[in-house]
């Protein structure tokens, strides 16, 4: 308990990190740098400005406009609609006429035009719309002739306050869509994981069950005429549950890697039990260790079927494969079971094989064999790891 109770310290502590990373700023940071125009204010306020209500209004609309434009910019939907692009051309006409008409540091109204436009333009728009007002600037002041900065100095910062905001705000942005693409990935994984555990443990639990029940028959029949025999069956109940919790244990960790030879062993048993006879043959070169995980798992889940719902006598496992492929066909001569919900398929067993098969390249058919009983049918990619037996050709056949 003091262990778990660390962990979920430090998961809280994780957590609350997480929640305060920064992200982008907001429209607030924009807003300190409307103090570019006290200059102008206090000339209107000093009685320094020709036609003060004019210069008023126009420094009020501005304002407003800016404080306006701002905000819509950190919203994609309002940054994108036209009612922006027009707030920000009568931004740019009540500079223009505020610079041309008074000068001096009502020239600084660019350099925060600038920052409005790189709030709401981007790509290409915003090049052109930052270069002409730059050289705006730089013209109109030497015209003037009475700014408070050297015309070239005007003209720079009027052009690197709408790139740089522009720049940090597209950065941003970026950063938060990063984040919650990882925390999609991240949720997603563990959306696999549970897939991964459910199949893995309803194959596990499904077949070794069936097995256990198999053999707790066969038990129950042959105790009262001999006893060894009985006793041999409940040793392999006792076997198969201890191998069962270790498979378990593995699928857990994620670590299980069937071996092809194992379960057609396991097969060979249960079905053994069961009162059927086994056969299998084999064929073709070296199989890589994730195909042979495969098929072991639909060998299991094709016994683990044919001991609950047939009445077969006989099964056959068929191992063919190639350079680039291999094929696994299980085929019992029992009572064709219901039609299955999904065509070609089986329940929910073969399904969940169905979806391993087809994520490693391979697929899975199933149903009523024409001759009678029930056939399944896989193919996977071989990917064999290294030479064949012998001189290269096929491995000799087994049958059991």
């Amino acid at each position: 308990m003091p262990a778990n109770g660390r962990q979920a310290r430090k998961e809280r502590r994780r957590l609350r990190k997480e929640g305060r990373r920064p992200g982008p700023p907001g429209p607030y940071a924009l807003l300190p740098w409307l103090l570019m125009g006290l200059g102008s204010f206090s000339n209107l306020f000093q009685g320094e400005t020709p036609n003060p209500w004019i210069g008023g209004i126009g420094l009020l609309a501005f304002n407003s406009l800016y404080i306006s434009v701002v905000f819509r910019g950190f919203v994609k939907e309002k940054r994108e609609s036209p009612v922006s692009y027009v707030l920000l051309g009568a931004m740019a006409a009540i500079t223009f006429g505020l610079a041309i008409g008074y000068g001096g540091s009502w020239l600084l109204y660019f350099p925060l035009l600038s920052l409005a436009c790189g709030t709401i333009l981007r790509h290409r728009l915003l090049a052109v719309g930052l270069l002409g007002l730059a050289v705006a600037a730089c013209l109109i002041a030497v015209w003037r002739d009475d700014s408070t900065s050297t015309p070239w100095t005007l003209g720079y910062g009027t052009f690197i306050s709408g790139a740089v905001t522009a720049a940090i705000l597209t950065l941003s942005e970026t950063v938060m869509e990063l984040r919650s693409t990882r925390q999609e990935l991240a949720r997603t994984a563990v959306e696999k994981e549970r897939l991964r555990f459910s199949r893995d443990l309803h194959d596990l639990l499904g077949h070794t069950l069936s097995v256990i029940v198999v053999k707790s028959e066969a038990a129950r029949r042959l105790a009262p005429r001999d006893m060894d025999a009985a006793l041999l069956q409940v040793a392999d109940i006792e076997s198969v549950g201890r191998q069962a919790l270790t498979e378990i244990r593995e699928a857990v960790t994620g670590y299980r890697e069937g071996s092809l030879a194992t379960e057609l062993d396991r097969a060979r048993s249960a079905l053994t039990a069961a009162g059927m006879e086994p056969s299998v043959r084999r064929s073709g070169p070296p199989l890589a260790p994730q195909t042979e995980a495969l098929l072991g798992w639909v060998v299991r889940e094709a016994v683990t079927n044919v001991v609950r719902h047939s009445t077969a006598t006989a099964c056959t496992f068929v191992v063919d494969g190639t350079a680039g492929r291999v094929r696994l066909t299980v085929t019992d001569d029992g009572r064709t079971p219901a039609p299955p919900p999904t065509p070609g398929i089986g329940g929910t067993g073969l399904k969940g094989l169905a979806e391993r098969l087809a994520t490693a390249g391979g697929s899975l058919e199933a149903g009523p064999a024409p001759s009678g009983g029930f056939v399944v049918t896989a193919e996977l990619p071989a990917d064999a790891p290294g030479e064949a037996d012998g001189d290269g050709g096929p491995a000799p056949t087994l049958t059991l």
